[in-house]
């Protein structure tokens, strides 16, 4: 069996409301002639003449009064289907968006996002997962929604990013500690206690790398996966924590930050998410209110 032609049903649909070939083919931009020919396909596939001549005019078989408004309707949401996605009401809007991050995302970015998101629409909730490594598979299987992190080389060439914003690392002890007064040198840097950050649970990286280059080395005296955790830790000790600027900016508020002594380049964090939701205006819109609140427009 045949698969039937699926552009005769807005044929027919036209033809059914016109009630005329000639007046069918002008709607459509057809000639007389083709309409006829489709007219004629619409017969033979429906076996039935759909349109008989009565007069000068020509008047539908009950097949095809029977039919009118089923293809209308099967026409309308067809056309529905293939019609861009229309922004939703968001205040109706009832869904949850899960976001993976790193740690000291959400405890920098997390409430001014949320209130965002709570006061255009209160029927989102957030899930925030911790992103134990850059795996990109949940984004691809759907259980992420989006991710936040530095797009490294070994990022999944399928998925969309965006950069949210522009960040440096810097140093942070508590105050009064000794490098919380005076020139912080790299000797001095280097001669203290650290914290090293890593979630894979390495004790050297790029701060070590620029150390090298003045023949300096320092002292890790602990490892820890994430940012919160260094600046909980350099809160209590007199250990030197190296972070991230703007992505700890909210937790090292009681807490004397520097500028390291040395060269380190600045990174960006960006946001991640799978290309299938791109073009959804909820997703979009969900994006957009992450950018503004890392751009600082809360």
């Amino acid at each position: 069996m045949s698969t039937p032609d699926l552009n005769l049903l807005v044929t027919l649909d036209v033809l059914l409301a016109e009630g005329s070939v000639a007046h069918a083919a002008k709607r459509l931009g057809l000639s007389p002639s083709a309409m006829s020919r489709a007219l004629a396909r619409l017969r033979e596939t429906t076996g039935d003449p759909l349109l008989v001549r009565a007069g000068r005019g020509l008047v539908a078989t009950p097949r095809a009064l029977e039919l009118r408004e089923r293809v209308s309707q099967l026409v309308q949401e067809a056309e529905a289907v293939l019609r861009p996605a229309e922004q939703p009401d968001l205040t109706r809007l009832i869904r949850t968006f899960t976001l993976r991050t790193s740690e000291g995302f959400v405890e920098n970015f997390g409430a001014p996002l949320i209130a965002r998101i709570a006061g255009q629409a209160p029927g989102v909730r957030l899930r925030f997962m911790h992103k134990p490594d850059k795996d990109s598979a949940a984004l691809r299987d759907g259980t992420v929604d989006l991710e936040t992190g530095v797009v490294g080389k070994a990022a999944s060439p399928e998925l969309r990013t965006q950069g949210l914003f522009r960040d440096r690392f810097i140093g942070v002890v508590r105050n009064q500690h000794p490098l919380s007064r005076g020139e912080i040198t790299p000797a001095r840097y280097a001669a203290g206690g650290h914290i090293s950050v890593s979630r894979r649970g390495l004790d050297k990286g790029p701060v070590d790398d620029a150390l090298a280059t003045s023949e300096l080395e320092r002292q890790v005296v602990t490892i820890v996966a994430g940012f919160s955790t260094a600046l909980a830790l350099a809160r209590a000790t007199d250990l030197i924590a190296t972070v991230p600027e703007r992505h700890t900016e909210n937790l090292r508020t009681d807490l004397h930050s520097f500028a390291l002594p040395f060269e380190l380049p600045a990174f960006t964090v960006a946001m991640l998410w799978h290309p299938r939701l791109d073009a959804d205006p909820v997703h979009r819109w969900l994006r957009s209110c992450l950018r503004e609140v890392c751009s600082g427009g809360i």
